[in-house]
Formats: structure tokens, C-alpha cells, sequence
């Protein structure tokens, strides 16, 4: 059951070979394993699993803001230099503004485990009333981009990048969400902190 407080986050997943059943996806549902274990508000998802198509994208981005109510939107795949990546673009072209932040700190954060990193395009808009960002497309890094990076015993070397994006919700008139501290510790500046 959704709420005014109830947190809508959209899911999308891009791959031509997942969208036609040639293989599993599988960035849905680590997206939902990590939100479960991050959130500890209510929450909602919606997903879709589309082919990597600009005016498909455009249409889902714009479908899940504007006719769904999404709050957060994330995206898997599509984001590299191939010439059917065409994630950013699309999502570029639904934006009223971009926060190039996040896209910055994802290639640092993967640059912890590969070079490659450099490779990727991941951006972040707003639209509306929703945050979208443009995640990897390995469960494996969806998890150290949203989590950060964590030292052998277990303690977070460099913070992920899903500890801005409830505050950012908060800017942008959407509900307040917290989170695990186990998992990821949400940053709020003093004056947007409420008692538990």
C-alpha cells in the first residue's frame, strides 16, 4: 500500500538480450535486494526491463516521473561507449537539470576495482519531483556504487553515492527516507535531521 510518505523508486533495467529473454536479468533484482536492506522506510518499487533504444528509454524515464509518481529512478546498463549505450543521452534528454556529482563520484568509486571505470557515461538529472541516476550494470558494482567501498574488516574506506540521494529527495519535495546505518548511513546537514 502506497502513503504520502511511502517512497516510489523506479527500476529499469537496459539490455537488448535481457528485454528479449535471451538471458536472465539480473540488475532488477540486485536493486531490490540492496533498497531492501538499505531502507528502513517505507518504499515501493517500479520496475521495467527495456531494450537499449533512445526513444524507449525516454519514454519509460518519462512514464515512471511523470505518470507513476517516482520519487528515485534508477537505471542499469547502457552506459558504456558501444554504440547501442545511449542511456545517458536519453536520460539527458528528459532532464529539467543535471547533477553531474554522482556521475563523477560512480567512476571514482569503480575506479577502485577497475580501470576500465573511466569507460563509463552514468549521469544524474532531476525531473520534476524525481531523482534519476544512471547506475553500472554488474550487480557487483551496482552494490560498491551505491554502498561504497569497504576495507577488510568491514569498515567503509569511501563512502557511496546513495548516502546523498535522501537528502537530495528531501530538496526536491519528496518523502524522507532513511536508512541502515549498517548498510549505508544517509547524510543529512543538522537542520533537515528528524527524530527518529
Amino acid at each position: 500500500m502506497t502513503t504520502p510518505d511511502t517512497l516510489v523508486v523506479g527500476l529499469v533495467s537496459i539490455s537488448d538480450r535481457a528485454s528479449t529473454g535471451i538471458y536472465e536479468d539480473k540488475g532488477i533484482p540486485a536493486l531490490q535486494e540492496w533498497l531492501g536492506s538499505a531502507l528502513t522506510t517505507p518504499w515501493r518499487a517500479e520496475t521495467r526491463l527495456i531494450a537499449d533504444d533512445r526513444p524507449g528509454i525516454e519514454a519509460t524515464l518519462i512514464e515512471l516521473v511523470d505518470d507513476c509518481g517516482c520519487h528515485l529512478v534508477l537505471t542499469t546498463g547502457g552506459t558504456g561507449p558501444a554504440p547501442r549505450d545511449v542511456t545517458p543521452e536519453a536520460t539527458l534528454a528528459v532532464a529539467d537539470k543535471e547533477m553531474p556529482g554522482f556521475g563523477e563520484e560512480m567512476r571514482r568509486i569503480s575506479l577502485n576495482f577497475v580501470p576500465t571505470a573511466i569507460l563509463s557515461r552514468q549521469v544524474a538529472v532531476i525531473r520534476k519531483q524525481a531523482l534519476i541516476v544512471n547506475l553500472p550494470g554488474q550487480p557487483k558494482s551496482i552494490r560498491e556504487t551505491l554502498e561504497g567501498v569497504r576495507a577488510a574488516d568491514g569498515s567503509v574506506r569511501h563512502v557511496g553515492i546513495f548516502a546523498a540521494i535522501p537528502y537530495c529527495i528531501d530538496l526536491i519535495g519528496g518523502p524522507y527516507a532513511e536508512t541502515d546505518p549498517q548498510v549505508i548511513q544517509a547524510f543529512r546537514p543538522k537542520s533537515a535531521l528528524r527524530p527518529r
